[in-house]
């Protein structure tokens, strides 16, 4: 079970895809899912590999070229090059609004280089689940601005300017 917030208005953490909100407390089987996805991924990128190896073989017995099967390797090599460095900086930090169209016009590159994607994956699995330092950082900052906020409303709401900065409270009469 993950970690709930201590009061209901508190901010509740973002869930990562396959891990939900366990990444919070590492609870829920976390350590053994984070082992299985990178497994995963690395045992899908060889599969990959292997289906690339046939398209490969495809373009050699087609016999249009070295220059094609060159060019194919290169593509797919720059492609998956490209993906994996992309994909583990993706983790890190969210892109500015300048660089999230930029990341949109890369998802060819990530598609064609998807063996650099799943190799990203398995990566980053070793170290923490993917995307977690980013969310824990921005959790954290969400959990130290409501507790700055709830520590600086203290008191009655309701008896809120009734003091010298005038309000709803009765007026005192003089007497003189």
């Amino acid at each position: 079970m993950s970690q709930q917030p201590k009061t209901p208005d508190a901010p509740t953490p973002e869930p990562l895809r396959f891990y939900g909100t366990t990444w919070v407390d590492h609870s829920g089987g976390y350590a053994l899912r984070r082992a299985a996805l990178g497994i995963g991924a690395v045992l899908a990128a060889a599969a990959g590999a292997f289906v690339l190896r046939f398209a490969y073989q495809g373009v050699v017995l087609a016999d249009i070229g070295s220059w094609a099967s060159v060019l194919l390797v290169v593509a797919f090599a720059v492609c998956s090059a490209l993906a994996f460095s992309r994909t583990l900086t993706h983790y890190g930090r969210r892109p500015s609004e300048r660089e999230a169209s930029a990341e949109s016009s890369m998802r060819s590159i990530r598609i064609v280089g998807f063996i650099g994607v799943l190799l990203a994956y398995a990566l980053r699995t070793c170290v923490e689940a993917p995307g977690e330092k980013l969310h824990r950082a921005e959790y954290e900052a969400a959990l130290d601005r409501h507790e700055r906020q709830r520590t600086a409303r203290t008191g009655n709401p309701a008896a809120r300017g009734r003091g010298a900065k005038g309000g709803k409270g009765r007026k005192k009469s003089r007497k003189g």
